[in-house]
């Protein structure tokens, strides 16, 4: 019995969610545990699932993260990686302190490409799934979060050149795009106290204020995660995923229509 256990354990998918404490992370760390996946969560806190095999560790802080994935790769084996860890702030362009924007950058593009590097070495031997959690303010930015959505620009890059580079080893890439969803990240947004903004303080509030309305009337983090878990099963998976039929069709309009047209609606939506 204990070596038919044994192997069946081994037979169990691994993934690793980087950032499946809260929000998307959370809820595609319970699916896939709740299916028959070996989880490991790598975060600043714990998942709250016992099943789920947590690490400590902070993207922005050396190499603590990566070594952990390397650890989980060495005793579970590597099927795949989703990377969910993200920070968001208002700040203008004008006013913003180098170190948070370098922060931004660090947890939300650079920590993704150091994961991906520290996966493919694995990955490369029978192939694997990596997800990156994109945004829709990628194509359209966020007014105010400049930053976020240059970081998501950039994932979505990524995505795309990964997989012409890692295709060949049975590797695919996909920069997932939920648009808003309703999670607590919006209320763990930095935002610059009004003193700081001059004479942006009023626009930056109300743009804030929309922003946290789309997020929080926007899809559950569920949905994005029964999105991720068809990806990470899928024999072929997309390069780009769009959440949801809404979020597809705004995408595909901002494709089409004029720079200037878009621009214009894209800050009605902020109460610009």
């Amino acid at each position: 019995m204990e070596k038919n256990s044994a192997k069946s354990k081994a037979a169990r998918p691994s993934v690793v969610v980087v950032g499946g404490s809260s929000g998307i992370g959370y809820e595609t760390c319970v699916r896939l545990v709740n299916r028959g996946w070996e989880v490991t969560n790598i975060s600043r806190t714990p998942c709250n699932n016992a099943k789920v095999h947590n690490i400590c560790a902070d993207v922005a802080r050396g190499s603590e993260a990566y070594d952990a994935i390397v650890a989980t790769a060495d005793r579970y084996g590597l099927d795949a990686l989703v990377y969910c860890a993200g920070f968001s702030m208002a700040a203008p362009i004008e006013y913003v302190k180098e170190t948070d924007y370098k922060y931004l950058f660090e947890v939300n593009y650079f920590g993704a490409l150091k994961a991906m590097q520290t996966c493919i070495p694995f990955m490369k031997k029978k192939g694997g799934k990596m997800v990156l959690i994109g945004s829709l303010g990628g194509d359209v930015p966020v007014v105010f979060d400049s930053f976020y959505s240059s970081s998501k620009a950039a994932l979505e890059m990524l995505a795309w050149e990964a997989n012409n580079e890692l295709n060949v080893y049975g590797i695919s890439v996909t920069a997932v795009l939920p648009g808003g969803t309703a999670t607590n990240f919006s209320f763990k947004r930095k935002v610059y106290p009004e003193e700081e903004n001059g004479t942006y303080a009023k626009s930056l509030n109300r743009a804030v204020a929309a922003l946290a309305n789309i997020e929080q009337g926007g899809m559950k983090p569920s949905r994005v995660a029964e999105d991720i878990y068809k990806i990470l099963v899928s024999p072929k998976p997309p390069i780009i995923k769009t959440c949801g039929a809404k979020n597809t069709a705004a995408r595909f309009a901002t494709r089409v229509m004029p720079e200037k047209f878009t621009s214009y609606f894209n800050g009605r939506m902020y109460n610009q």
